[in-house]
């Protein structure tokens, strides 16, 4: 008796327990699709997914793209565009009105310089002018007494070549002020006027208020104003990579510090001699500039191939990127998928991904392999 008495005491509160676990402890997750399990076969890139109805697959398509080769490149000045600005006399400045950066137009003034080779170069005119109204008087005269017999012939042609050296200094003491800058009409004067010889930019610059200016023999530019209407972008361009480009071609730049703006400009020069160290031939891309490039601006050059190639394209999820590569997953049976690195190239709209090398055409790939990672991984 006592042990059919224990017996159904241990059934009732069997029953009981078994009755508040159904009512108390209910599944939450009852009514969800069962979890995916996942299993690894022997290669790390092989995972079975007992449920893969749960990865939505998408199909990779078809684009066709000529190649692309981006590179960085550095604003230049054109040095065709760029004027020097030069002293022709020696001196001192006494007055300078602009500095490195400005922009001046042509005939601006620039700086002024007392000179003391123009002061000479005024007084040997001057000398020059008054020795020719002597020598000139002086062959009159004896004209008019050769004519009265008063001399002989030789008389006057001593004064006529007096006259003809006269005449021969004033012409070269004349062309020297013209050498200098200056007009021999114009009042003397010590002071020399360096004016813009072209509008532009100053981009260099070597002289200072109260410096002083030597021969043009031996001082540097002054100034050096350049035109920066159209301005050089200059690439450096790996060997391997030299078919890409050609003379003549277009190339897209695009500015690290405009970003919503792209230019187009056409390349001029390929380098004939490589760097040794680096293996790169300097391009050279010459482009109008609307007034946002600056020189030593860095810029990315995009160059398109003469060749079409064929691309993948996928969803922008399809790609993951994991330890500084790119990683797709496809399906290689039932139940199983591969994970496969890929190289990535351009950003299309609508969320798509230009997919260069790993994928081609046709295959399926699972369309978040970020979900699908976190469910590996977990």
């Amino acid at each position: 008796m006592k042990t059919r008495r224990l017996s159904a005491l241990v059934c009732v509160s069997a029953a009981w327990l078994t009755g508040c676990g159904a009512s108390g402890l209910a599944d939450p997750a009852a009514g969800a699709p069962p979890r995916a399990q996942v299993d690894r076969e022997g290669d790390d890139t092989a995972i079975e997914v007992k449920h893969p109805e749960q990865f939505p697959l998408a199909t990779a398509i078809r684009r066709d793209a000529t190649s692309a080769l981006s590179v960085t490149g550095v604003v230049n000045p054109d040095v065709s565009r760029a004027v020097p600005v030069v002293s022709l006399t020696s001196g001192r400045v006494i007055d300078l009105r602009v500095r490195l950066g400005d922009r001046v137009q042509k005939g601006q003034l620039l700086l002024r310089i007392q000179s003391a080779d123009i002061s000479a170069a005024f007084s040997d005119y001057r000398k020059a002018a008054a020795d020719q109204g002597l020598a000139q008087s002086q062959l009159d005269r004896a004209k008019a007494m050769f004519d009265r017999g008063a001399i002989a012939k030789k008389e006057e042609e001593v004064a006529q070549t007096a006259a003809d050296k006269a005449r021969v200094d004033v012409e070269n003491a004349t062309e020297r002020l013209h050498v200098l800058g200056m007009d021999a009409n114009q009042t003397p004067t010590a002071i020399v006027e360096v004016v813009a010889p072209v509008s532009g930019v100053i981009t260099e610059q070597n002289v200072t208020n109260a410096a002083g200016v030597k021969t043009l023999d031996n001082s540097p530019n002054l100034f050096t104003i350049s035109d920066l209407s159209r301005v050089w972008v200059i690439c450096d361009v790996h060997e391997n990579e030299l078919s890409t480009v050609r003379v003549g071609d277009t190339a897209d730049i695009h500015l690290a510090a405009y970003p919503d703006k792209m230019l187009t400009g056409r390349i001029s020069n390929i380098g004939e001699v490589l760097d040794p160290s680096l293996r790169t031939a300097k391009v050279r891309i010459e482009i109008a500039n609307p007034g946002l490039m600056r020189i030593g601006m860095f810029v990315t050059a995009t160059f398109r191939g003469q060749s079409t190639q064929t691309r993948a394209v996928v969803p922008a999820t399809a790609i993951l990127h994991l330890h500084d590569r790119e990683w797709v997953y496809v399906p290689v049976g039932s139940a199983q998928f591969q994970r496969m690195e890929v190289k990535t190239g351009d950003t299309l709209p609508d969320h798509l991904q230009e997919v260069v090398s790993g994928l081609q055409p046709g295959q399926r790939v699972v369309s978040n392999a970020l979900v699908f990672q976190n469910t590996v991984e977990q």
